[in-house]
């Protein structure tokens, strides 16, 4: 399944996806908690560190475009600081800020979490400040949003609507973004406030309520699959949904299409540093992969692995392809998901070297896995950080004239033996004499070969020092060579033969 959830995230494009809703901005102010004031029976916090952080639907667009969509943000601000620092952070993260709104009449929402240090360590969160007004927007202010945002809608994608409940997300406002989305054939994935009304989502692409969430809108406590497979259909029956992402937390996610059979798809356990961010995180990698055409059931496996990699970070962290990529490698792969053809294996390696790595390279037939193999594999993987076998196919081992009856296994069996070796990281089947075509595209650091070769006898030398890779010989086990192992096995084949036609004289009674 990794394998093609890799394939998945390199084939999302960089689609247009607007995110409407309420931005926020979260402060944090750091200090020491020093002593109790005189003045009040209050702990006296002294501050040394300030940051700001995007929130809401301002943080939705961060992520977006974190995962390398284009991401553009609808919202309404204050005419204040906090709303220019909201502008500048987004602008500074690439995401298209020309459709916030800045008004008079309301303040930017600000959440001010004041952070305290016992003797320098253990930081607990001491107050909360929230500056915000809760109140729809005016109707004129609603009539000026739909005005810019209308004529645009078919410019997108995807739409996703990041409701935290602080009055942009009117039923006006939605609806007409809704019905707009439905006749451009644009999705609009909602992610919903807590409340017992949901009736301003109706016609929705789909939701992404979490437990709480689904409880109160539903009235289904979630406590089992089947609990959420109940309350994802009614959510999809009254609001007229085409699906439900009922999100778990710890248990993943739960698919429940208008029509069709529901699915549990269940997410790898983690460490959980901070929820925070979390939610958002889901809704943005929803948003990017049904912008760029996935499937609904794909989009939530990489939502799963997304969420999950922002519940493993200290705050909110905006999370990109290369690290769902090198998640699912890491924790998921199996020894099939490391056979790729070479088109898939030239990104990994670029992937890899992007992340500082240094690529090893070795090839041959492996017709008949033994210790001398894995020796020289263990000690090639120790070279560097990403060991790439290139394995000869069936058509290229007999070109190389290795004997009638070789190979002795086919190329699917042979891969499949060493990419369930601990040391090999991928494996690429190449029909060609030599390797030289796959040292041209992949440009490996190092280049090694085990046996009796000399550095002139290993195929693809000159290729790969003209670029300034490196090639090493490595040692082989004495005695240890498939044609030797091959040799005796033939050898003793033929005594056996010799010995089961050989009929003894009876003797005369």
């Amino acid at each position: 399944m990794s394998a093609s959830l890799i394939e998945s995230l390199a084939s999302l494009g960089n689609p247009a996806t607007l995110v409407l809703g309420d931005a926020i901005l979260d402060r944090y102010i750091w200090g020491n908690a020093e002593r109790v004031s005189q003045e009040a029976p209050v702990i006296l916090l002294r501050a040394d560190q300030d940051e700001s952080r995007l929130g809401g639907a301002a943080n939705v667009a961060n992520m977006v475009a974190g995962l390398g969509a284009r991401a553009s943000l609808a919202a309404v601000i204050g005419q204040d600081s906090y709303g220019v620092e909201i502008d500048r952070t987004l602008t500074a993260q690439g995401v298209d800020s020309s459709l916030l709104f800045p008004t008079p009449t309301r303040p930017t929402t600000v959440k001010e979490r004041f952070i305290g240090r016992a003797q320098n360590r253990h930081p607990h969160q001491m107050l909360r400040v929230d500056r915000e007004v809760r109140e729809p927007l005016t109707m004129d202010l609603q009539t000026v949003l739909l005005e810019r945002l209308l004529p645009r809608l078919g410019d997108f994608s995807a739409v996703l609507i990041s409701d935290y409940g602080k009055g942009v997300c009117t039923p006006h406002v939605l609806q007409a973004i809704i019905r707009a989305g439905r006749a451009a054939g644009v999705p609009v994935v909602v992610d919903p406030r807590p409340g017992q009304d949901y009736t301003a989502y109706r016609g929705a692409t789909a939701v992404t309520p979490n437990r709480l969430e689904t409880m109160l809108a539903t009235g289904i406590e979630v406590r089992t699959i089947d609990d959420a497979f109940a309350a994802g259909r009614k959510l999809c029956d009254t609001l007229e949904l085409d699906h439900a992402y009922v999100t778990l937390d710890a248990d993943g996610i739960v698919l429940v299409p208008a029509r069709g059979t529901p699915q549990h798809l269940p997410t790898r356990r983690r460490q959980v540093y901070d929820i925070t961010g979390a939610g958002d995180m889901v809704l943005a990698m929803i948003g990017v992969g049904l912008a760029s055409g996935l499937d609904p059931v794909t989009v939530a496996r990489l939502a799963n692995v997304a969420g999950g990699l922002e519940v493993e970070k200290v705050g909110v962290v905006p999370i990109s392809r290369d690290e769902m990529r090198d998640d699912l490698r890491a924790h998921s792969q199996t020894p099939v998901d490391k056979i790729l053809d070479l088109e898939l294996l030239a990104q990994e390696v670029s992937t890899r070297r992007a992340a500082g790595q240094r690529v090893v390279f070795t090839n041959g037939c492996f017709d008949l896995l033994h210790a001398g193999h894995v020796s020289y594999l263990q000690q090639a993987a120790q070279l560097g950080d990403c060991l790439v076998v290139g394995l000869n196919s069936d058509q290229s081992v007999r070109r190389l004239e290795k004997g009638p009856d070789r190979p002795l296994f086919p190329e699917e069996q042979r891969a499949a033996m060493l990419a369930a070796l601990e040391a090999v990281d991928f494996v690429c089947v190449f029909d060609d004499a030599t390797p030289h075509a796959l040292l041209h595209r992949l440009r490996p650091e190092i280049l090694v070969k085990g046996g009796t070769y000399s550095h002139h006898e290993i195929v693809g030398w000159e290729v790969v020092e003209a670029y300034g890779g490196k090639v090493l010989p490595l040692g082989v086990l004495p005695g240890l060579s498939t044609t030797n192992i091959v040799a005796r096995l033939r050898g003793e084949k033929a005594a056996v033969a010799a010995m089961s036609s050989f009929v003894p004289e009876r003797k005369a009674g």
